[in-house]
């Protein structure tokens, strides 16, 4: 990992497409702006790993099963 220092105003260029300015610093915050090509997709970090956890419970099959064969059950009587 690359650590700079920036004070607000200044800048970081990356690959010539993508500056990152220091907006503002507050106690422990800093405001970052982006600026970069349409394209180029950016995301927190957190929110990645929010919808990877999320997307993983998703998926997973209950143990019991028997509610949901219940359920369906329920639903085909009241056609």
């Amino acid at each position: 990992m690359l650590v700079l220092t920036r004070k607000k105003g200044q800048s970081i260029l990356i690959q010539d497409q993508i500056e990152l300015t220091v907006l503002g610093i507050y106690n422990d915050h800093i405001k970052i702006g982006i600026s970069a090509p349409p394209d180029v997709q950016i995301v927190r970090s957190e929110l990645i790993v929010s919808i990877k956890e999320n997307n993983l419970e998703a998926s997973q099959l209950p143990e019991n099963t028997d509610f949901l064969k219940e359920a369906l059950r329920q639903i085909g009587r009241e056609d």
